[in-house]
């Protein structure tokens, strides 16, 4: 087996399973090293069974050594001991195409865009869309528009490699305290899907939050709005609480103007909660079912939403990702691409 597919493997199943453990990044590293070795530098890393690198450790090693006869032991143990993600949501699941909201290492993802958009692939999707922040979110290193810019020639290329799997390009926009939008409108109006969030003084009062995000919303840019209560029920973070909003009259708009309301697939996130779920739904809002991955493991997450929606009754026809790629960039006013 090629050592650098089951290092990042390893590093995939370890994630799906929500360990944060430092070897998991060991893996990464090693992979990372192996993958940009000439021919002749892992031949002399071969003889020297792979233990004289910093960045390689002992059970990289072991791994990579492995791999010259066979799948190693331990990525059969993991792919054979991961336990089902969403039971409750399976025919939910089985009708999704693909995922609109991921980062990867441009912004604060911890993987490498091809790594993210292979992986995506691997999963079955039919299409997945890099969404890394805006340049205003500096701790999530967000893209500016200059970086944008050059990472859409690079989703250019990945779609020529990986096609029929179609990358879309995409951003996760922060909406700005005034309900703007932090990237020019030129370069929103050029992506295929634009996720708009609240990142920022998510303990504004009622009506100043509810003003910002009917703002958004209504923009022709955005498709989704993201994780819209900005809560967090676990985790290194949290817990937070949600941010206030009337509801009723954000839900309503999205109906209007065609925005998606997002159900947010990170287990610590579980955002809208089921009563903002119900809401959306009773109010005629369409979904979108997304990971908000921020590395390979997290691209398997869609389950825990998927049961989540399932529970509130919300069926594949509510959902736009469970459409077709066409279909889909038809629904969002995607520029028509060759």
């Amino acid at each position: 087996m090629d050592a650098v597919d089951a290092l990042r493997e390893i590093a995939f199943w370890l994630e799906r399973s929500r360990d944060e453990g430092p070897r998991i990044g060991a893996f990464r590293r090693a992979a990372d090293v192996l993958e940009s070795s000439t021919a002749e530098e892992r031949e002399a890393l071969a003889a020297n069974g792979w233990v004289y690198l910093p960045d390689i450790g002992s059970e990289a090693a072991a791994i990579i050594r492995e791999c010259a006869d066979a799948v190693p032991l331990y990525l059969t143990y993991l792919r054979g001991s991961a336990e089902p993600i969403g039971l409750g949501g399976t025919e939910l699941l089985e009708a999704l195409r693909g995922d609109l909201h991921t980062h990867s290492d441009w912004s604060d993802g911890r993987c490498q865009l091809r790594e993210m958009m292979r992986r995506a692939a691997a999963l079955g999707h039919d299409y997945c869309a890099i969404t890394d922040h805006s340049p205003r979110l500096t701790v999530a290193n967000g893209l500016s528009s200059e970086q944008l810019l050059v990472q859409l020639n690079v989703v250019a290329e990945l779609n020529v490699e990986l096609a029929p799997f179609r990358v879309l390009t995409g951003i996760e926009v922060d909406i700005l305290d005034d309900g703007s939008l932090d990237q020019d409108d030129d370069l929103l109006a050029d992506l295929d899907i634009v996720v708009a969030s609240v990142h920022s003084h998510l303990d504004t009062d009622r009506a100043t939050t509810t003003k910002r995000m009917l703002q958004a919303v209504k923009s022709p840019h955005v498709d989704v709005l993201g994780h819209c209560t900005g809560r967090l029920v676990e985790g290194i973070r949290g817990p937070r609480p949600e941010s206030k909003f009337d509801a009723e009259r954000v839900f309503d708009a999205c109906r209007e103007y065609g925005t998606a309301v997002e159900i947010n697939s990170r287990p610590e996130r579980r955002d809208p909660p089921g009563r903002l779920i119900d809401l959306a739904l009773n109010s005629g809002c369409k979904f979108s079912i997304d990971t908000d991955a921020h590395t390979t493991g997290h691209l398997a997450w869609q389950g825990y939403a998927c049961e989540r929606a399932a529970e509130r009754g919300v069926e594949p026809s509510d959902v736009i990702n469970t459409l077709p790629v066409a279909e889909l960039l038809e629904w969002t006013g995607a520029p028509i691409r060759q």
